[in-house]
């Protein structure tokens, strides 16, 4: 493992300084580790020690593991790309598209131009949005009375369109959908589809959809972050039943899991003698799948919720089958064509074809994009292709 030393007191600064609570972050090439290492507590006030198997709740990190299921059904036939998604709910096969709002302020629906495909859904080109990105989304969700994503159930995915699928892209509940792809296309739930087919070859112990009591005692606590700065713990979320597994958001793991995840597509694909997809699906996934529209910026509607999004300011950006696509290199850190997303409780990936390299920082805190977290995570990437240097 290279010299850790620089990341290593980056990372504790942080914790020092009052940035973050607690992070662990870990990087490896395809070969093996490159650095991995814990700081600070789990809980502010009374938490134990962050350690290298705490467990978070990834949120989006999720999406690319759900991708990867559906892109092993597309290999096998059971699902397509480009054609029409299978018609196992009218929220898919027959979507509607908000054309506006009435005077009595109620939304005005109309048929989609053209079906949805799979690959809409993976590129976020939908239609599909998320309230606190879109203020005529909540405006819907209210008149309509659809349910809330938190609720768990499968009526809150029936959301009207924001806009035709392929005219545009906008981050949105896609993944779930594909979530319940995977369910009817491989008659199993979700969970029993990943514990089979990925997480389970792949060793992931820790990755899964509800947490054990010892895993529970493992985990790190929420930390919402005020107009002040300051941080304050939240009490973990209850573990109930949902009608659907979310595929975009409901997995908890570990960034030493996540890390593994990563090194499998780094590999082409197999990781330990276990191959998961094929290599070149896993190059298909990296490719840039939405041509020149533009991606990545995202303006909050829901401030405690989130921040402003704009990873990479005045940099293009795409969107891969599960990833954004960043189409400029880094000074200092990834390559041009390195594939990146997040979660909403700030944890973060990069991985990066060109170097073979990949990284894994998580922290546990409201709102997402906080500035001080993505400064910390991008201060973490140039401590690993330091401590790479020209391998």
């Amino acid at each position: 493992m290279a010299d850790s030393n620089m990341i290593d007191a980056t990372l504790s600064q942080a914790v020092e300084a009052g940035t973050v609570p607690g992070v662990v972050a870990m990087a490896a090439t395809a070969d093996g580790p490159v650095y991995e290492g814990a700081f600070g507590v789990r809980r502010l006030g009374d938490g134990p020690a962050m350690s290298l198997d705490t467990v978070f709740r990834i949120a989006s990190m999720t999406k690319a593991i759900t991708c990867v299921a559906a892109m092993q059904l597309v290999e096998q036939g059971k699902l397509s790309l480009d054609e029409p998604v299978p018609a196992i709910d009218p929220g898919l096969s027959s979507p509607q598209v908000l054309d506006g709002f009435d005077a009595a302020g109620r939304p005005i629906l109309r048929p989609a131009k053209r079906p949805i495909t799979l690959k809409h859904l993976m590129t976020h080109t939908a239609g599909f949005c998320y309230e606190q990105w879109n203020a005529n989304l909540s405006r819907c969700v209210a008149a309509l009375d659809i349910p809330r994503m938190t609720s768990g159930k499968l009526a809150a995915l029936r959301m009207p369109l924001m806009f035709d699928p392929g005219e545009r892209w906008e981050y949105g509940i896609n993944i779930d959908w594909i979530g319940r792809l995977v369910e009817e296309a491989s008659g199993q739930k979700l969970d029993a589809y990943f514990a089979e087919h990925i997480t389970g070859p792949l060793g992931l112990t820790d990755t899964g959809f509800t947490v054990t009591a010892e895993q529970r005692a493992r985990q790190v606590s929420v930390h919402q972050r005020a107009t002040d700065g300051s941080l304050s713990p939240q009490p973990f979320e209850p573990q109930t039943e949902r009608e659907f597994l979310a595929g975009g958001g409901g997995l908890y793991s570990t960034a030493g899991d996540y890390l593994a995840f990563l090194q499998m597509l780094l590999r082409g694909g197999t990781l330990n003698g276990r191959q998961i997809i094929k290599p070149e699906t896993v190059a298909l996934m990296g490719e840039n799948h939405i041509g020149n529209l533009p991606a990545g910026i995202l303006k909050t509607n829901n401030p405690p919720l989130t921040n402003d999004v704009d990873f990479f300011p005045g940099q293009p950006v795409r969107w891969g089958l599960a990833y954004m696509l960043t189409l400029d290199p880094v000074p200092g850190g990834r390559s041009a064509g390195s594939l990146t997303w997040a979660g909403i409780f700030n944890t973060y990936y990069w991985l990066d074809p060109t170097r073979r390299v990949a990284g894994v920082i998580m922290t546990q805190i409201l709102p997402f994009a906080d500035p001080a977290t993505v400064a910390l995570y991008s201060a973490f990437e140039r401590g690993v292709y330091a401590a790479i240097g020209d391998r």
